[in-house]
């Protein structure tokens, strides 16, 4: 399974990418919405785990970009922030709070994933 990761903190896309691959994924990483966008269309990804703060776009309009694409893609929001009660979030598939404990994604991701 191929799993594209969008985040600005290079820490983050480090430590996902590690983790990820361990798994036994392909990862592809994405440090701003642009090149998500790009490397989305390219890549032809399972899944995205997408951040919300990114520095050229939105991360919500840019769950909105993939989803009028590929509306059956699962995406995890990814945040440091809560914005559960931000209704535009509701269109992923999952939500997770940025952790450096992956136990949390790595259990969504099998959920969501094409075995899950």
């Amino acid at each position: 399974m191929k799993i594209l990761i969008v985040d600005d903190d290079q820490n983050i896309l480090r430590l996902y990418k590690e983790e990820l691959e361990e798994e036994g994924y392909t990862v592809v990483t994405a440090s701003n919405g642009g090149e998500a966008m790009e490397l989305f269309e390219k890549e032809n990804p399972d899944l995205v785990t997408l951040d919300i703060q990114l520095p050229d776009i939105d991360g919500i309009k840019l769950l909105r970009q993939m989803k009028e694409k590929r509306p059956r893609m699962p995406v995890i929001m990814s945040t440091a922030y809560d914005y559960r009660d931000d209704f535009s979030v509701w269109a992923s598939e999952a939500y997770i709070v940025k952790s450096s404990d992956l136990t949390d994604l790595k259990a969504v991701i099998k959920k969501l994933g094409p075995a899950g």
